[in-house]
């Protein structure tokens, strides 16, 4: 089957669309904290931040608080962990964004036999990443996610995360798509899994092969 019938597009975004290293920000908290990264990988497994962030459980502000309280020392000058610096090492997750790849998704928005692509985001992410990927698209002269795509799913507005299937389907009641008419790229195989069984055409993209190279052997 090629996008001939398969019209709806939906992609992740980490290691997807922008390479990304999972193990970036506990590195970099580790270092900051003076702690083993091991250490500081058992803290956030305990307490579950990251997943509370990323479902929206707790916001921005929150999410910053709950970091100083894991992992500053009460011996820790004031300013160490401002909101600043901790934005800029959880943002270590995200590498260096291929523009190659953007132009190749705005060149979908145009026709493919006679009919347009509808391309959609659906991502388990969270506002501080979203705004530091969208800061990095405009200044190298890109559209917005927002733009880039008819609509964006962001785990952290809908509340749920992939693979549970409750997001897919909401990404296909919000958007009125039919599943057997539309394909979902992400490099995540229980993401594949999960969406495969509600009838989505679903893609593992796994390096060193990328979502051009993926989009090519569908006919897009």
């Amino acid at each position: 089957m090629t996008l001939t019938s398969l019209m709806n597009i939906i992609f992740d975004l980490g290691d997807v669309i922008i390479p990304i290293d999972l193990r970036a920000p506990l590195r970099n908290f580790a270092m900051l904290a003076n702690q083993s990264e091991e250490a500081m990988e058992a803290l956030w497994k305990k307490h579950g931040i990251w997943q509370q962030y990323e479902t929206g459980l707790i916001d921005d502000e929150n999410f910053r608080q709950a970091v100083r309280e894991l992992v500053r020392h009460e011996t820790d000058a004031p300013d160490k962990w401002a909101d600043e610096l901790i934005d800029t090492a959880w943002n270590t997750v995200l590498l260096d964004l291929p523009v190659e790849r953007i132009d190749r998704i705005q060149a979908l928005q145009g026709q493919h036999h006679g009919r347009p692509h509808r391309l959609f985001l659906l991502s388990n992410t969270n506002a501080i990443h979203i705004r530091e990927v969208n800061r990095r698209l405009v200044s190298l002269g890109k559209p917005t996610l927002e733009e880039l795509f008819e609509r964006v799913f962001y785990s952290h507005e809908v509340k749920l995360m992939k693979p549970n299937p409750g997001i897919y389907q909401h990404v296909l009641s919000e958007a009125n798509l039919v599943a057997e008419e539309t394909v979902f790229l992400d490099d995540n195989r229980a993401n594949i899994d999960a969406a495969a069984a509600l009838g989505i055409r679903a893609v593992h993209v796994v390096a060193p092969k990328t979502i051009i190279d993926y989009l090519a052997e569908l006919g897009a």
